[in-house]
């Protein structure tokens, strides 16, 4: 652990000392600490880097925070010269950009370093500059891939095998070239599951391991080279995660098969999503948390990529720690709190900024914010009651006790609110048919090739809540979310203690939600009854007209919101996700759905 030094850093910290950080002198004894708290900043691929507090080791560490995970391209900003001297050229573009990247993590390390903050570079194995690429390909035993399509801008991607003795050296050589580069660099965390390549002009590559019986012997291959060229000769930190899309990450029989071939070692840590696959709601709690012999440290997102980004309440926190609504009924663990005890678990990991693309962009962070300060103050004490941190928050606010008690009101009805407003308790809904900033909704067929997870479409649920009669109550779980959001509006204009920046923000955001939900229900009014209507025959013409017209008022209020406020984020757009554009969208999605519907019904249809 770094020692922290600035005067800054003590002085907020010794706030927190009696609250939050007491619990090894409690009346029990032990420490309650979890060894592991750590945050990350995730830029979106090919954007600007996010500006927000939490790139400031300062303000991270005063948070209680012992490292950060700075999505730097740390393995970008070696030559290689280790390896075989000037495999990178002295002189080309390619060598300027990486020798420029370097100087840059080296000032940032140096702040760090300053802070007394640990600093765990968020990783690619194996990605490489072009030039390892063009002279040793074949003897990398590469293939020629396409990576997703994202944005339409990846390039053809280089895929590595680790079973390749050549990849196998070039993994050791970038290991060693990052540590003798950034010596004060106290470890590494292993990105898998995707690779992009937006930001990084002069490398290609991808991760070197595969699924099903090849892939766990390429985990293992990989965990064993990395657990010895970090953990035991560097004596540094290796978190390992396990993300992919339904394997390694979410099956315990997998999990156990690779991590059991593994022997454990202090500096060796797993690094699990809370959910069962990606951070959407009911997902459940993933079951390879907990269990094999492992170190464990858990990620969670602050700011939902799927839940608004930030851009109106969405208050996860509680939920995470105790459990959500949807898990009652379920078998296994199922929260942080039911995962506390367990002598794996190690860490807490918030994504207190980023994930997922595009907007909605934000200039507050105030709910990104109130996520991550609950979830590391939680992890400083386990024995903590998240009711008793929520409201140290609100007092750094500056809220009476009248205003805390409806802030807190206002973020517990948004979580209620954000789960019935996208989803479900009575049927399975595609999770992905809302994302980032993109709406979608019913589409044509020939719309988005994915047939594993149609993003961005409504279409084979919608057929089946027809088909079920389930269409009255569906419509009344959407209702009764924009009822919640009708509350959480009226509650924020309620507020009258904090500052002017923060009222403004809470109440703009409260507002944005409010329009976001509502145009949810009249939209799903409309194609529900629309698709309700074409299967039987008979439209409720009325009730059609009626949510259409709303449905257009409500995006007018929504822009106006926009143009009034200098804190709103930015706005929704009413097409689904497709990755197969620049702009990740086609014209498909809820606005071409309802039109559709609406202009039949003008037309007498």
């Amino acid at each position: 652990m770094k020692v922290r030094i600035t005067f800054y850093l003590v002085l907020i910290l010794s706030q927190f000392a009696c609250s939050f950080n007491g619990a090894k002198n409690d009346e029990e004894g032990g420490n309650n600490n979890l060894p592991y708290i750590l945050d990350m900043v995730h830029n979106n691929p090919g954007e600007a880097a996010t500006v927000s507090q939490y790139t400031d080791p300062a303000f991270v560490g005063a948070r209680g925070y012992n490292g950060m995970v700075p999505q730097w391209y740390i393995n970008c900003a070696i030559t290689y010269d280790n390896f075989e001297k000037g495999i990178v050229p002295q002189g080309s573009e390619e060598r300027r950009w990486i020798e420029e990247r370097a100087a840059m993590i080296e000032k940032k390390l140096k702040v760090c370093d300053a802070a007394g903050m640990n600093v765990y570079a968020f990783t690619d194995i194996f990605v490489a500059p072009q030039s390892l690429w063009k002279k040793y390909g074949k003897e990398m035993g590469l293939q020629e891939t396409n990576l997703h399509g994202y944005g339409g801008s990846v390039k053809n991607v280089r895929k590595p095998n680790i079973q390749s003795e050549m990849i196998q050296k070039l993994v050791k050589a970038q290991i060693e070239g990052i540590f003798e580069r950034f010596p004060s660099l106290d470890g590494l965390v292993l990105r898998f599951g995707e690779t992009y390549l937006h930001d990084t002009p002069f490398h290609m590559g991808g991760k070197p391991v595969r699924q099903g019986e090849e892939g766990v012997k390429d985990h293992v291959k990989l965990l064993n080279i990395l657990r010895e060229e970090i953990c035991v000769k560097r004596n540094k930190k290796l978190f390992y995660r396990t993300w992919d899309f339904g394997w390694f990450h979410t099956e315990p029989d997998v999990y156990l098969a690779i991590t059991d071939q593994v022997e454990p070692h202090d500096n060796l840590v797993f690094s699990i999503k809370h959910t069962k696959g990606d951070f959407l709601r009911t997902f459940p709690f993933n079951p390879t948390l907990g269990i094999g012999k492992h170190q464990q440290i858990v990620e969670v997102q602050c700011q939902r990529e799927y839940e608004g980004k930030g851009a109106h309440p969405n208050y996860i926190a509680e939920a995470v720690i105790n459990g959500f609504e949807e898990y009652q009924g379920m078998e296994g663990l199922k929260s942080l709190s039911d995962l506390k005890s367990n002598p794996n678990f190690k860490g807490v990991w918030t994504w207190s900024r980023g994930g997922g693309w595009k907007g909605p962009y934000i200039s507050n962070e105030l709910w990104c914010d109130l996520n991550a300060f609950v979830l590391s103050q939680w992890a400083q004490n386990r024995k903590l009651d998240e009711v008793e941190i929520f409201e140290k928050y609100t007092r750094l606010l500056g809220l009476s006790k009248k205003d805390a008690a409806a802030f807190r009101k206002i973020a517990l009805l948004s979580n209620r609110g954000v789960f019935l407003g996208r989803s479900s308790k009575i049927t399975k809904i595609n999770p992905w048919w809302i994302r980032d900033h993109f709406m979608g909704g019913l589409t044509a067929p020939e719309f988005n090739d994915h047939t594993d997870e149609a993003w961005g479409k409504t279409n084979k649920e919608f057929f089946e809540i027809v088909d079920n009669g389930l269409v009255d109550e569906i419509l009344t779980e959407k209702a009764q979310a924009v009822a919640f959001w009708n509350e959480i509006e009226q509650l924020a204009a309620s507020i009258t203690s904090g500052d002017e920046k923060f009222r403004d923000y809470l109440r703009v955001s409260c507002t944005y939600g409010r329009i976001k939900y509502d145009i949810i229900q009249q939209a799903w009014i409309v194609m529900l009854k629309g698709l309700e209507g074409e299967k039987s025959g008979k439209y409720e013409k009325e009730v059609i007209r009626k949510a259409s017209q709303k449905y257009e008022q409500l995006w007018k209020e929504f822009k106006v919101l926009k143009k009034n406020n200098e804190q709103c984020a930015s706005l929704y757009l009413p097409y689904g996700f497709n990755n197969h554009y620049k702009e990740l969208h086609s014209d498909e999605g809820m606005d071409k759905a309802v039109r559709k519907y609406a202009n039949q019904i003008e037309k007498g249809q």
